[in-house]
């Protein structure tokens, strides 16, 4: 049966765990359905919604968001009418009959549900360390990190880091291109678990060309040859054997079983043990 393909655009202006939760619960009542998840945590601004939009805008899905300040959601909903996009918040029906029921206002407070602990600083401090160590960026500070991901481009690592981020994992992550080989620093790391993420070539130029095509460019570039992208995904494959990294194969695996193999690994270098993940 052919899949059906759906874009879901996951907002949160906390971390956003109790939306993937939700998400992923909604999810599992439909088979045969290949989602793309953009997922979405820490959005308090105006500008950093603006700048969502516009991904949104190129990927037009389901919008599903927690958001409790009243000026950004008016702005996501008006533009998803705009745009004719389906916009919900879940825990709309839940808080309006406990305001029913218990003649109180909910507090209009992001992450209120969570306990503002150790615990969880060091969360959204993960959060913000991954989004900025997102494509490569300060390399100079990935001995910080709790793993590095390196992959060709297109190959889950964003999203997978952000998972792996909201989990409490400081993650940085590095694309691994054929003309500009990555910064021997990478291969002097000591602290930072480093895993190799691959994927078949067939599955990644067809990401890529809906990428190019979801930009209005053009598809007649090595980026989504075949040739070039089989070249390109067995340069990395070799860089990760030469190394010894872990390698994740994420061809037919959801960014959720990708993040849940990575934390088995880290796990097993820790002590604990290590869950099976080929």
């Amino acid at each position: 049966m052919v899949e059906a393909r759906l874009h879901l655009h996951l907002l949160s202006d906390s971390t956003g765990e109790t939306l993937e939760n939700i998400a992923k619960a909604a999810l599992a009542q439909f088979d045969d359905v290949d989602t793309v998840r953009h997922f979405w945590p820490m959005v308090r601004t105006e500008a950093h919604l603006e700048r969502i939009l516009q991904e949104i805008a190129q990927n037009p899905g389901l919008v599903v968001f927690t958001l409790v300040n009243a000026a950004t959601r008016r702005i996501l909903e008006s533009r998803c009418r705009t745009l004719g996009l389906p916009a919900v918040a879940p825990l709309d029906p839940v808080n309006d009959a406990l305001t029913s029921l218990l003649g109180k206002q909910a507090k209009a407070r992001p992450g209120r549900q969570h306990v503002l602990d150790a615990a969880y600083f060091a969360r959204v401090d993960a959060i913000q360390f991954t989004i900025a160590h997102d494509d490569g960026i300060a390399a100079e500070d990935w001995e910080e990190s709790d793993i590095v991901l390196a992959g060709v481009s297109r190959s889950s690592k964003t999203p997978t880091s952000i998972y792996l981020a909201n989990r409490g994992f400081k993650v940085a992550n590095i694309p691994i291109v054929v003309e500009s080989p990555p910064p021997p620093s990478l291969f002097r790391l000591k602290n930072p678990l480093v895993v190799g993420l691959t994927t078949s070539a067939d599955r990644l130029i067809q990401i890529r060309r809906n990428r190019l095509l979801s930009l209005n460019q053009g598809t007649d570039t090595t980026y989504v040859q075949e040739e070039a992208v089989t070249r390109e995904i067995a340069y990395a494959r070799r860089m990760f054997a030469d190394q010894g990294w872990p390698v994740i194969d994420v061809t037919r695996r959801s960014i959720e079983e990708t993040a849940a193999a990575i934390i088995a690994l880290v796990n097993a270098r820790r002590g604990g043990a290590a869950e099976p993940f080929e």
